[in-house]
């Protein structure tokens, strides 16, 4: 159970299976956070992960925000937010 929000705590992403103890843990999600940047650079949308709630809070540079579960809810939530359609896996335009 997460002491900040009451939420039960969800299990570690796949991205995560190499994680032996809960600081490596700690720093694969914030390994995660430094690629889903550079990967919304340039969107509009931003991402944060505190590492103290479950879920990845996601912002719009109007204000707009959510937390989502995961990384299926969150490419979701980036076109809700953005506006436009989003594919994670599109080079961005140079």
């Amino acid at each position: 159970m997460c002491a900040s929000c009451g939420f039960p705590a969800i299990p570690g992403h796949w991205t995560e299976a190499g994680a032996a103890t809960p600081h490596d843990r700690l720093r694969e999600r914030f390994r995660r956070m430094q690629i889903l940047q550079s990967v919304l650079r340039g969107t509009g949308v931003s991402t944060h992960d505190g590492g103290l709630i479950p879920g990845i809070q996601v912002m719009s540079l109007s204000g707009a925000q959510a937390i989502v579960p995961d990384l299926d809810a969150l490419w979701v939530e980036v076109e809700k937010l953005s506006g436009r359609p989003f594919d994670p896996l599109e080079l961005p335009a140079s």
